[in-house]
């Protein structure tokens, strides 16, 4: 595959036949785009579809001997405790036996396709061929869709394929053009509700002051020695860009150390790491972030990063069990080699597969942040203009020299920028259904018709992991969640749903809809951009872009955990072992504990929490749905509802709780607490 800077993508070992038998279809691997509506007729059998993965299992003994050995990895009690694997013994112990791999390569091969390899995991095989091929080895046809006025193309049934290869294939990961989209929300140009025109842009200082990296900083910990790879389809627009938001920012003066090679925010809170963009082109049909990933995880020992974030997404009843499984697959590898994986929750609040429009699929959450080998990171706002506090509570009227200007920490509620919004109803004086419908005729030409979106932090349970929804992009039929981790078990507030939830922590994520936002140096001139180009970055940084959503909190969590790794000089493959475990202690078996560090009432200059917990405000966004079709949305009015547990009632999905709660999981974090009260490494 192609190099991008310097990065070799997906270096495979050279491979090695089975005739066809009886066959079997391989469920859920069809887009739910692809139905007679948006059918545009068959490509051309001579239609190259370039560098196709095909995801393949593990026995079921092996996924045992797997999942027991990472639980050892992460217990100090166990003689296998971070006794992390590389690439070739993960192959080797949990891959697929390679006479199978090569049995299925051999397949392909008799089929004309060209099979360039496996990686050293022995979990996938790419391979390259033909619309053609493809339809008379799996039995499906590649079609040209056209969704929305988008030009795609993609296959129309699941796949095919003999019996007797069945036990070591999971399916195609994908064989179409629909990639995942970045969790990232440009700042809007308005001024919203109670806000006299002043706005906060934060910058990193104000993120060392807000969540107390300060005094880890002045003791040493900036991450001197730790890689975090950004995970990326493409490349910045401009590598000067990081130069320029660091050093207008004061991060090149103080913390020369840190490098990036070819985002900023990862820079902010880990300001000595080396930041490393892994970007890989998306091929025909496989999506580049995960090429980026999987060369990663099966390149050299040394090179292995200590942290990766990512900050894409795409509904898991949407993804298909193929795609499911490679990035559940992925994540499992960088575990067993001591990689932290940081996964953006989203920005849809609990309905991912509606991509912020207003909600008609009802509850469901991103794949990619939703299996129990990430840390999946959520989004919060500031909660002091909807208690009707004064801004200078916690702001300085004067920028230091940096362009910071926070106090101290800052009181924060779960990032919601939709109509169905507890607090900004109450905050109006209405109820969220009534605003919503409002909206519609009120202010459908006007400044805030944007808040008819479900546009807000995600958090919600896992629930098509795996199986074949009935109704596309819902979770349903014979959908299944990953089941609850060991670690969410026993925290107060997480529910006894028998399923993987996210998120499991939450950061600042607002692209200021009560009032602040990050700025960024994005000095892309075109204003088309889906992520808010047309600045550049001359001036003072309040002139520059600026962004909210979970693709900037995921990195700044990612960079903490760098901070972690630096004082305890030790890899902490999964955190979320130590994360929950720290919680626990904090909150207490009943709750109690959490009052102390009620992030409403908490002392703001000086207190011994690791986690804030947020127990103000909702995730829930707007929703509509016809008396027949609704999805988890409340019908008590004809016109729009809010996305709810049920269809009969205003059940909101979700609001916040004592303890841990769908919309901001654990809560938020004091850095400095977080890090000198981590367990001592290996």
């Amino acid at each position: 595959m192609r190099s991008l800077y310097g990065i070799s993508c997906l270096v495979f070992l050279p491979l090695l036949v089975a005739g066809d038998s009886a066959l079997v279809t391989l469920p859920n691997n069809t887009r739910p785009e692809a139905i007679a509506a948006n059918d545009r007729g068959r490509v051309p059998d001579d239609f190259p579809l370039e560098h196709t993965l095909l995801q393949l299992k593990r026995s079921s003994e092996r996924e045992i001997a797997l999942e027991r050995y990472i639980d050892e990895l992460h217990d100090p009690a166990s003689p296998n405790y971070h006794h992390w694997l590389t690439a070739e013994q993960f192959g080797e112990r949990y891959g697929v036996e390679r006479a199978d791999v090569e049995k299925v390569a051999a397949w392909l091969d008799s089929y004309g396709f060209t099979v360039h390899g496996s990686p050293a995991s022995g979990l996938l095989i790419d391979f390259s061929g033909t619309a053609g091929m493809i339809r008379q080895a799996f039995h499906t046809e590649i079609h040209h869709l056209d969704v929305d006025g988008v030009e795609h193309f993609a296959n129309m049934s699941d796949p095919v394929i003999p019996a007797d290869l069945a036990d070591f294939i999971t399916g195609i990961v994908s064989l179409h053009n629909f990639h995942p989209k970045p969790q990232l929300a440009p700042r809007h140009q308005y001024t919203f509700f109670g806000v006299t025109g002043d706005a906060h842009a934060l910058v990193p200082g104000d993120i060392a002051t807000i969540y107390n990296l300060a005094p880890l900083f002045a003791a040493g910990y900036s991450g001197a020695g730790q890689t975090i790879i950004v995970l990326e389809d493409t490349y910045l627009y401009s590598a000067n860009d990081w130069a320029t938001f660091r050093s207008a920012l004061g991060l090149t003066k103080s913390y020369p150390l840190g490098s990036l090679s070819q985002v900023e925010w990862a820079t902010a809170a880990a300001p000595n790491a080396a930041i490393v963009l892994a970007a890989c082109t998306d091929t025909s049909t496989t999506f580049g972030g995960l090429i980026a990933l999987e060369n990663v995880l099966n390149g050299p020992s040394a090179a292995l990063p200590s942290v990766v974030s990512f900050s894409y997404g795409e509904a898991e009843a949407s993804n298909g069990a193929a795609s499911n499984a490679a990035f559940n697959s992925a994540y499992q590898q960088a575990v067993a080699e001591g990689v932290s994986i940081f996964v953006a929750a989203g920005d849809q609040g609990a309905a991912s597969a509606d991509n912020g429009s207003v909600a008609t699929h009802g509850i469901g959450v991103s794949a990619y942040t939703s299996t129990p080998y990430d840390v999946s990171v959520g989004g919060t706002d500031f909660g002091y203009t909807a208690d009707n506090i004064s801004a200078g509570t916690y702001w300085s009227w004067r920028n230091n020299a940096n362009y910071g200007s926070a106090l101290s920490y800052i009181q924060e509620i779960p990032w919601n920028n939709s109509c169905a919004g507890g607090l900004i109803a109450s905050y109006l004086g209405t109820t969220p259904l009534a605003l919503c419908n409002e909206f519609e005729v009120i202010f459908s030409f006007g400044t805030y018709n944007y808040m008819l979106s479900a546009v807000a932090g995600s958090g919600g349970p896992s629930g098509c992991a795996t199986g074949r929804s009935a109704s596309a992009n819902v979770v349903s039929g014979t959908c299944a969640g990953y089941a609850k981790p060991a670690f969410q078990t026993g925290l107060f507030g997480n529910p006894f749903d028998g399923v993987r939830d996210i998120p499991d922590v939450a950061l600042f994520a607002s692209n200021g809809f009560w009032d602040a936002y990050y700025v960024a140096c994005w000095s892309n001139p075109d204003t088309s951009s889906t992520v808010g180009g047309g600045y550049s970055c001359n001036g003072a940084p309040s002139t520059w872009a600026g962004f909210g959503g979970t693709s900037v909190s995921t990195p700044i969590m990612a960079g903490i955990q760098a901070l972690v790794n630096q004082k305890t000089n030790s890899r902490w493959g999964n955190p979320n072992t130590v994360y929950y475990a720290l919680a626990k202690a904090e909150y207490g078996v009943s709750g109690a504990g959490a009052a102390a560090c009620n992030s409403n009432t908490v002392n703001k200059a000086a207190t011994p929490c690791v986690f804030y917990d947020i127990t103000q405000g909702d995730n829930d966004v707007v929703c509509k749905g016809g008396l027949r079709t609704a999805n988890n949305c409340d019908r008590s009015s004809r016109g729009y509802g809010v996305l709810s547990l049920t269809n009969t009632s205003a059940s909101p999905a979700y609001g916040t709780n004592v303890g841990w709660d769908f919309a901001t999981g654990i809560g938020s974090v004091n850095a400095g607490n977080l890090v000198m009260n981590w367990p001592a490494g290996k």
